[in-house]
């Protein structure tokens, strides 16, 4: 959980600047997109199958650049 305690004299817009920068930090934007509905089991293993795939794609290019 990301606080910010705003300032005597602080602005409302730094304050929300700051605010904005703690939750990218704690990443829970991409949580939240995540956990947004029900990932029934098959659902998951077929990200996480697709996810596998890009990332062998991307180590397979990359290792094709450096020959």
């Amino acid at each position: 959980m990301s606080k910010v305690t705003v300032g005597e004299n602080e602005d409302i817009e730094s304050a929300l600047r700051r605010f904005k920068r703690e939750v990218s930090k704690a990443e829970i934007f991409p949580d939240m997109k995540k956990h947004r509905y029900f990932e029934t089991p098959i659902q998951k293993r077929k990200r996480k199958e697709i996810a596998r795939h890009k990332q062998l794609r991307r180590l397979y290019r990359n290792r094709k650049k450096r020959f």
